[in-house]
């Protein structure tokens, strides 16, 4: 365990309300989303102490969230059991919170808070967590029809849960303005007014854009007076190239960015161009006006959660059918979309949309 991590664990730390833990979820557009969950538990829980487990990628993310107390990192690969790293965590947490909120709903989710000893246990009644959960909420998906309303159901009361009817308070990161000006900076970023473009999806294809109309957008914008932006990590770099190379004004950043570095450069964007990624939920999260394209996933299930957004979706018979590749391999929902359609609904959005 690093330093910083048995930092955050000191026993020592107190608060004045109850204390609770949540186990966040594994991908970043769940983990922004799960904000609402965290937001809800402080206005309704004055002076409460919030611990998020969560993977160390998330830290960058959980940062930038006030509602945040402490995070608490499993050191465990995405889809590993890691029983040592949980076993480890859990004797660290034991004795120091009153209820732990478990977001994900597999076995293993649920193994720190019940190692923890943990008196009260929440999730979603699945994968046999009987003996690991002990207030355990059947899932009604039909109304918990989103999952942030289902990370916001776990953290008010069953009967309330059931009803799928409260508030769902949109996630907000805070942006770190003195690195905004060092990233663009030293990425050699211009004054034009910034267009971000998210090309990556890592579900799989079917929720992929194609990348040719990305390049035709940019250059469009481009000649439009707009600087490009493209950001992703380090699996997206030869998309980014794809969409950059011999375009002037147009960036590719993918792989050159940290976290917390996307979260500032992507609030300082007019707007963004994002396939349904975790991206688009960062981007959705610090203020910046969504144009968010839908393949295979369905903006009823995942939508962007800010009042500024234009949902691209074409409703084909076929979608969504939340595959990782089209089982008719045409990825007609995306294909048919044309790079004109997207221009046009950026072009007529106005003026600059402000934070704050």
């Amino acid at each position: 365990m690093d330093d910083a991590t048995a930092s955050l664990l000191d026993p020592s730390s107190s608060a004045s309300g109850e204390r609770i833990l949540v186990v966040g979820p594994s991908w970043v557009g769940d983990m922004v989303m799960a904000q609402s969950l965290l937001m809800t538990l402080k206005a309704r829980h004055p002076g409460c102490f919030i611990g998020v487990v969560a993977p160390g990628w998330s830290r960058p993310i959980l940062a930038r969230m006030a509602e945040v107390d402490e995070v608490a990192s499993l050191e465990a690969a995405h889809g590993e059991f890691g029983w040592r790293a949980r076993r480890l965590l859990a004797r660290q947490l034991r004795g120091r919170f009153e209820r732990a909120i478990v977001l994900p709903r597999s076995w293993k989710s649920a193994l720190v808070p019940y190692l923890a000893r943990i008196p009260r246990r929440t999730g979603f009644t699945g994968e046999q967590r009987y003996g690991l959960l002990n207030d355990r909420r059947p899932l009604d998906k039909t109304v918990l029809d989103q999952t942030v309303k289902r990370f916001v159901a776990l953290g008010v009361p069953a009967d309330e849960a059931a009803t799928g009817n409260f508030p769902l308070p949109h996630p907000w990161l805070t942006v770190d303005p003195d690195n905004l000006v060092e990233k663009r900076l030293a990425l050699g970023l211009s004054s034009r007014p910034a267009i971000g473009m998210m090309p990556g999806a890592e579900y799989g294809p079917a929720k992929q854009w194609p990348l040719a109309y990305f390049r035709e957008l940019a250059g469009r914008l481009s000649a439009e007076g707009f600087e490009v932006r493209v950001l992703g990590g380090g699996k997206d770099v030869a998309a980014g190239d794809l969409i950059s190379e011999g375009q002037p004004h147009v960036h590719n950043l993918c792989g050159r960015t940290r976290l917390e570095d996307a979260v500032d450069l992507l609030a300082d964007c007019w707007q963004v161009v994002t396939n349904d990624s975790g991206l688009m939920h960062v981007a959705a999260a610090v203020g910046t006006r969504i144009q968010a394209l839908y393949g295979s996933s369905s903006p009823r299930y995942t939508p962007p959660l800010t009042r500024s957004a234009e949902i691209h979706t074409l409703e084909l018979v076929c979608s969504p059918c939340f595959a990782r590749t089209c089982p008719l391999g045409h990825t007609h929902c995306l294909v048919q979309m044309p790079p004109e359609r997207v221009l046009a609904s950026i072009l007529s959005s106005g003026s600059v949309i402000a934070r704050g």
